[in-house]
């Protein structure tokens, strides 16, 4: 039978629209619940036993709403804290940002050479090269740390031509490209704004959004169960949206990250109560 229960998703701070977005694009039927937890934004910086606390008030949280899958839009908290969310909440299915992406990568290349960006957190959990390297052993991972694109990104600083980004990417991304990778995996949610400015920097590379793969993988676990929503059209949808801090002002950003069609509200929740 369809289930019309809603899709939870969460992110450190408002990055995570990007999957939303990308949900949004392959089934816009769904009913979906966001949080952002801005309060406690980054997660990068926290240790694994406060990331994995922190994620899982967030996936409580979600829950309250009785939805029928989490999405952990966050590679920090997904190469963190998955199987603690998966051990606390077993019959909860929960989808990351890390596995479908390293899995399109470890398909998709070529000549092997693998190049990821991400943030200082997520390079140094060392997942995305332990998927990559799992799925397609004859891999070689190349993983560069950007910290400065985050804030980039937040400040609108996304479009192709835009000298400061180009210079920032050019910085990162050079090396890798030397290193001959054919594929690059953007292994932050915050990057897919800039899919279209790396594209045009680097033409001949393979480019893989963390935030599509995740949907992509949603949408066909959800179809093999055959638990879509019976709502296939966005105008049936209910999309709430929720943040740690003051939700003043965050409609502005999440528009960067979602686009002018956010379809809702963004609300204030207390999550440190969950």
């Amino acid at each position: 039978m369809p289930d019309n229960r809603p899709i939870g998703v969460f992110d450190s701070g408002i990055g995570g629209m990007t999957v939303v977005k990308s949900i949004v694009e392959n089934m816009p039927g769904e009913h979906i619940i966001y949080f952002g937890d801005t309060a406690r934004v980054p997660y990068g910086t926290k240790s694994k036993r406060q990331i994995t606390e922190f994620a899982l008030s967030d996936v409580k949280f979600l829950n309250a709403f009785d939805v029928k899958a989490v999405v952990i839009a966050c590679n920090t908290a997904d190469s963190t804290a998955r199987e603690a969310i998966e051990e606390a909440f077993p019959d909860l299915p929960v989808f990351g940002v890390v596995d479908p992406a390293s899995r399109m990568a470890a398909e998709t290349t070529v000549n092997g050479k693998i190049g990821v960006i991400a943030t200082n957190a997520t390079v140094s959990t060392g997942a995305y090269e332990r998927v990559i390297t799992a799925y397609n052993p004859e891999a070689t991972v190349f993983m560069k740390a950007c910290p400065l694109l985050v804030p980039l990104v937040e400040n609108g600083r996304i479009r192709t031509g835009d000298p400061v980004i180009e210079t920032v990417l050019k910085e990162y991304l050079d090396p890798l490209v030397e290193e001959g990778i054919d594929t690059l995996v953007l292994g932050c949610t915050h990057y897919p704004l800039l899919f279209d400015t790396i594209e045009y920097l680097y033409p001949e590379l393979r480019i893989i959004s963390s935030s599509d793969a995740a949907a992509a993988k949603v949408l066909g676990d959800l179809i093999r169960k055959d638990a879509c929503s019976e709502n296939t059209e966005a105008a049936g949808s209910e999309r709430k949206y929720f943040v740690s801090d003051d939700a003043a002002g965050v409609d502005k950003l999440a528009r960067v990250f979602m686009g002018e069609d956010l379809g809702g509200t963004f609300e204030q929740v207390n999550i440190e109560s969950y």
